[in-house]
């Protein structure tokens, strides 16, 4: 079955606890820290797998993880790494944070591969905590947690052109006629139930790609029949074909249904009707003497807003090449490069928001900063980095912890920790 959604928990490795150990040798009753660090957690990492055409690898399983880092070892061993976690998705893929529905990354274009995730930090052994005052410490950094999260992937077909329209309008039927797809086609609603994709040749050595969007039915914005699958995949596309039963075979009138069909494109979201549409009125092989009024009454009613109006027969033939022609040439004008969905949500920046934290004084009059939320970031961030020390004091101070401080009285030049983590306080 195809699978165009999924809905899954993935999760990174934490990190390995550093470890707390002495140096004893012969002759060496004293030895100092040799504690190892402990090794980083492995990430979650989204894949292009140009062989795949569906999310159906997560229908059946909803968990993934990737593993932890080892704990650190004796005489300044380092814990090994955590194993990554690659996810293998299709191209088109756009990967969501399933509660509020934004986008983390979408996997098109030149984002072939993602981590969405970061493992855990590996903890520092006890050796790094050793000062002159301090010789023989017993405290090593806990290993950082890894990040659950879950996601909701969606594929959004990466075509140039997409055909939409009422059921057993001829959007099979021409799409079979001008490329290399070979979609079931009868003369019954919904007989495609997926996307499917073709590639059309124009001669020139280019060509472009053109989908067959399962029929619309009024409704469809609002979820009704399979509209919001079906209307997903309108939103890359840069041309739309609309396709009308001319001929009325089904009784119904050719006005109304682009009407409708248009509503429907409009609910869903007003930027598919800003794209280039051409509105082609088919089965004229099938048609009565009234063609011609038909197709002027369309063409009087959409061509002034700039929509091309052209009659043809997916079956004889009949306009088919010079409705090639006409998409070819709306292409040439569009940049070529894919539409990919920019990054809405960050989820190292979204990991700490429902966890707690406290501001103490110690009887040293240190500010002691403890709680999961400041474990959790001590163990995502490197504050040996610019950007990393630069997180940390954004962190600080959105998260409240600096102004917590300034309540009971913190000064310029007063010491603060935070596990490990030991530093003067300057504004």
């Amino acid at each position: 079955m195809f699978a165009d959604r999924a809905k899954i928990i993935i999760r990174s490795g934490k990190g390995g606890d550093g470890h707390v150990s002495f140096r004893r040798e012969k002759y060496v009753p004293n030895g100092g820290p040799d504690g190892g660090d402990g090794g980083k957690g492995g990430d979650v990492i989204f894949e292009i797998d140009k062989g795949a055409s569906a999310l159906s690898d997560y229908r059946h399983k909803r968990k993934f993880s990737a593993t932890p880092g080892e704990e650190g070892k004796k005489r300044n061993c380092h814990g090994k790494n955590g194993e990554d976690l690659i996810l293998k998705v299709p191209e088109g893929t756009v990967i969501k944070e399933a509660k509020s529905g934004k986008v983390i990354a979408d996997m098109s274009g030149e984002n072939s591969h993602v981590i969405v995730l970061e493992g855990g930090r590996g903890g520092l052994g006890n050796q790094h905590y050793a000062t002159s005052t301090m010789q023989a410490p017993k405290y090593a950094q806990p290993g950082g947690e890894g990040i659950e999260l879950e996601v909701l992937l969606e594929l959004k077909v990466l075509a140039d052109v997409g055909l939409v329209g009422f059921p057993n309008a001829g959007k099979s039927t021409l799409l079979s006629r001008v490329s290399n797809a070979k979609p079931e086609i009868a003369s019954y609603p919904f007989t495609t139930l997926h996307p499917i994709l073709g590639v059309v040749d124009t001669g020139d050595g280019k060509g472009f790609v053109m989908a067959d969007i399962p029929g619309l039915i009024e409704g469809a914005a609002d979820g009704v029949g399979l509209g919001h699958e079906f209307l997903r995949h309108i939103e890359r596309t840069k041309v739309l074909v609309h396709m009308v039963d001319g001929a009325s075979v089904d009784g119904r009138d050719p006005v109304e249904d682009i009407e409708a069909i248009q509503k429907e494109l409009f609910r869903y979201s007003e930027n598919l009707l800003k794209k280039p549409q051409i509105i082609c009125v088919n089965k004229l092989d099938a048609c009565t003497e009234d063609a011609d009024e038909i197709i002027e009454k369309i063409r009087d009613r959409y061509e002034k807003d700039s929509t091309k109006v052209m009659p043809l027969s997916a079956v004889s033939g009949q306009g088919v090449n010079e409705l090639i022609r006409e998409i070819a040439k709306l292409l040439s004008e569009m940049d070529d490069a894919p539409y990919v969905y920019e990054q809405e949500y960050d989820p190292k920046e979204h990991v700490f928001e429902e966890e707690a934290f406290t501001v103490t004084v110690n009887s040293d009059g240190e500010f002691v900063v403890e709680g999961p939320k400041i474990e959790k970031m001590l163990g995502y961030t490197n504050l040996e980095s610019e950007k990393g020390f630069l997180f940390f004091q954004k962190f600080i101070r959105e998260q409240g912890i600096e102004a917590e401080m300034k309540k009971l009285g913190i000064n310029e030049g007063d010491t603060v920790r935070m596990y490990g983590l030991v530093f003067e306080y300057y504004e």
